[in-house]
């Protein structure tokens, strides 16, 4: 009786942990779509409102390593259990990386608070919008402990560098006709270059559910598109 009110009471803590983990990834997520947004729109009010949550993400995440703690102390998990709890501190480093690529956007859009955008963003709110369904597909595959969920994610990164790249070429491109616009060019690069950072973050959560889920590591690079090699020496 006792082992399985053990049992029990250590299901219910690291659901708990796991819940906080969800609530994590949405505040991270939704930091970036919405500073993504205010810099779109140039909503000064949005962008701060995003900065000051910074200080809430912290302190969820090292509640989170808190918690991760205080079950591996007071169960000593084996197998599965481990992986789970262990996978959960890592995630929670990169779910917080995330939030702050989100606060640095959101200081990005400050900058350009009434200035006019020298071009319609288009490939940087399809990047934001491609990192959400990043993120929620390798929580979602977290939480149904299912492997071939998280592989998808890896997919939808090589997606997301190949629309920096485009960014960058264009506002490239666009500095190359009028040395005046190299100031917001350079920003919105950056705003490009930190999404697929936060990619990265994503791609690295989707191969700690793999390793959750089989005990053995995967690499993103093993199942993205193979790059083209037309004229490369083998």
């Amino acid at each position: 009786m006792i082992a399985i009110n053990t049992r029990k009471q250590q299901d219910s803590d690291l659901t708990e942990i796991k819940r906080m983990l969800f609530r994590l990834g949405k505040i991270g997520g939704n930091a970036v779509i919405r500073a993504v947004w205010a810099l779109e729109k140039g909503d000064g009010a949005a962008a701060r409102s995003i900065i000051e949550g910074d200080d809430a993400l912290d302190e969820l995440t090292r509640r989170i390593d808190a918690d991760c703690m205080s079950f591996g102390a007071r169960y000593q998990p084996l197998g599965r259990d481990l992986r789970a709890v262990t996978s959960i501190m890592h995630m929670a480093v990169d779910l917080e990386r995330v939030g702050d690529y989100g606060v640095n956007i959101a200081r990005a859009a400050l900058k350009m608070e009434g200035r006019v955008l020298i071009k319609p963003l288009i490939d940087i709110p399809r990047m934001a919008a491609i990192l959400s369904e990043m993120l929620d597909k390798a929580l979602t595959a977290f939480d149904a402990g299912d492997a071939e969920t998280a592989k998808t994610v890896f997919v939808m990164d090589a997606q997301v560098d190949e629309l920096e790249k485009q960014v960058v070429r264009e506002l490239f491109t666009m500095v190359m006709e009028r040395v005046d616009r190299l100031e917001q060019a350079f920003l919105l690069m950056n705003v490009a270059r930190t999404l697929e950072r936060a990619g990265d973050h994503a791609t690295n959560i989707a191969e700690r559910v793999i390793y959750m889920c089989t005990g053995k590591t995967a690499k993103a690079s093993e199942y993205k598109r193979p790059r083209e090699t037309e004229g490369v020496e083998p």
